[in-house]
């Protein structure tokens, strides 16, 4: 089906939905300020965006609550609203056409990726939970002979998902299927570079039968209609993925108002470290080349620090500067492009300016560190890899969020793992080993929320992720991610 479609045809003729939506439908902004929504791809205006303001903002709160209070939803019997989320993800599905187009548009990833990736995962990921909804029990504790306590959950209220642009919509799932599964309202803010998909969903979620209010979708900018989110008084819970520093001010913005909750998975500096025990050099190669290209880099656990064995490196650079091959920018709308490109031009001069500081800093280019496809009017960077990277240069310490791998040489076991603790963030780490011991010791002396042991970027819906230390707390995914949307309550029953 992917190959027998005409993208570039398709992409004269979709839909950009543009405008809030709030209480059930598409509404003029209350604000009359727009952005401009451009295609990475070729620099091209695709259209005007409804930048929501803080009265937009409050509408949806008031909706949302609105539809929360009256039960709804809330207090709709858990089978129906299981019924009616994997009705949702079914929808999902059914419109994957559109809405891999309108995430490639948005932010120029292969529409391969999105096609057969970000739809079929966002739809996956509302199903799980749904079917989590009436598998989740309280609990009886053990008091006294003449009571009965029960431990019970209930939904917080009205939760703000304010979601990323690297997989918008992958990230907003993450964020809807727990807080819609456990019976909260939702306020859906796309990044601003990426609200297609997030009005698309408000969209489908009316005609799976969520009712009108319990999902409102505000597109806008961070500092304005976020921080609206993040200050409003009637908001009892921020889910927050994007950079460690939006993700302070979220915490600030929970102080300064309400106290309201907090989760947050932000950004990451993962290490990939190849010990000399290695066995599979091909293996680690692929990984790691995988693991910092796709997505063009634009990934919060992106494998950005190579930390490898003197006794391997060489041999390993040259795997890997030979996968890399394979991650040649191309035409997003190809069905053959692995790699597309960045998401603005914004982007592409903040990770060239990373290439450029490592490179002052004594770092050594192995491969790329330049535009490419500049006359297409798109956004590209070609796969680049530093050798000679210390740790504490910017490049092996910011998060870069583009193809860029830094390789930083280490003498044995111990000096990796004290290198690749040796950062303020601790998302995710992979350690590649032909030693069963070793693998043990790394993965419990990495700081880090997830550890890969001779594989990268693995995932589960049945499985946590989030991270350590300034990568943020809280889990999206799994079960555990029920406890960011629920508040536990105690009943005591005297006898």
């Amino acid at each position: 089906m992917l190959q027998e479609i005409d993208w570039h045809a398709r992409a004269k003729a979709v839909a950009l939905p543009n405008r809030p939506f709030i209480e059930g439908a598409y509404v003029d902004s209350l604000s009359n300020e727009t952005f401009p929504c451009i295609y990475p791809g070729d620099g091209r205006l695709l259209t005007q965006v409804a930048s929501c303001s803080d009265a937009d903002v409050d509408a949806a709160v008031r909706s949302a609550r609105k539809a929360f209070d009256s039960g709804v939803w809330s207090r709709m019997a858990p089978a129906d609203r299981r019924r009616i989320l994997l009705r949702f993800s079914e929808l999902i599905l059914a419109n994957r056409e559109e809405l891999a187009l309108l995430e490639t548009l948005n932010v120029g990833k292969p529409i391969a990726n999105a096609y057969n990736g970000d739809v079929v995962s966002a739809a996956a990921c509302i199903a799980w939970y749904a079917e989590a909804i009436d598998k989740v029990y309280g609990e009886v504790a053990a008091t006294a002979h003449d009571m009965t306590t029960l431990v019970v959950r209930e939904p917080l209220g009205v939760v703000a998902a304010v979601v990323p642009w690297n997989y918008p919509m992958s990230m907003a799932a993450w964020k809807l299927g727990p807080a819609l599964a456990t019976g909260n309202s939702v306020i859906l803010k796309p990044a601003e570079q990426s609200p297609f998909t997030a009005l698309k969903f408000g969209e489908l979620a009316i005609e799976a039968g969520i009712p009108a209010g319990v999902l409102n979708v505000v597109p806008g900018l961070g500092h304005i209609a976020g921080k609206a989110l993040g200050m409003h008084m009637d908001v009892d819970c921020v889910g927050f993925t994007g950079s460690t520093e939006v993700g302070k001010y979220f915490m600030q913005y929970s102080g300064q108002s309400n106290i309201k909750r907090i989760g947050l998975e932000l950004g990451g500096k993962s290490p990939q470290v190849v010990l000399a025990d290695c066995d599979d050099l091909d293996a680690a190669a692929a990984g790691i080349a995988a693991g910092i290209f796709a997505n063009t880099g634009q990934v919060c656990n992106a494998g950005s620090r190579l930390i490898v064995d003197e006794r391997v490196r060489d041999e390993l650079l040259d795997k890997i500067a030979a996968q890399a091959k394979a991650f040649a920018p191309g035409d997003p709308l190809s069905t053959t492009t692995r790699m597309g490109s960045m998401v603005s031009e914004e982007q592409m001069d903040r990770v060239l300016g990373y290439i450029d500081a490592g490179r002052a800093d004594g770092a050594n280019t192995l491969i790329g560190g330049t535009r490419v496809k500049a006359d297409t009017g798109g956004f590209y960077i070609e796969p680049t890899i530093f050798e000679g990277v210390r740790n504490d240069m910017k490049i092996a310490q910011e998060e870069i969020f583009g193809p860029v791998l830094s390789a930083i040489t280490v003498k044995d076991f111990d000096e990796a793992m004290t290198v690749a603790n040796d950062t303020v963030y601790g998302l995710a780490g992979a350690v590649w080993t032909g030693s069963v011991k070793n693998a043990h010791r790394a993965a419990k002396a990495m700081r880090a929320g997830v550890v890969w042991v001779n594989c990268f970027d693995r995932g589960s819906l049945a499985v946590p992720f989030g991270g350590f230390k300034q990568s943020g707390f809280g889990r999206d995914k799994s079960l555990h991610a029920i406890d960011k949307y629920t508040d536990l309550k105690a009943v005591w029953f005297a006898h």
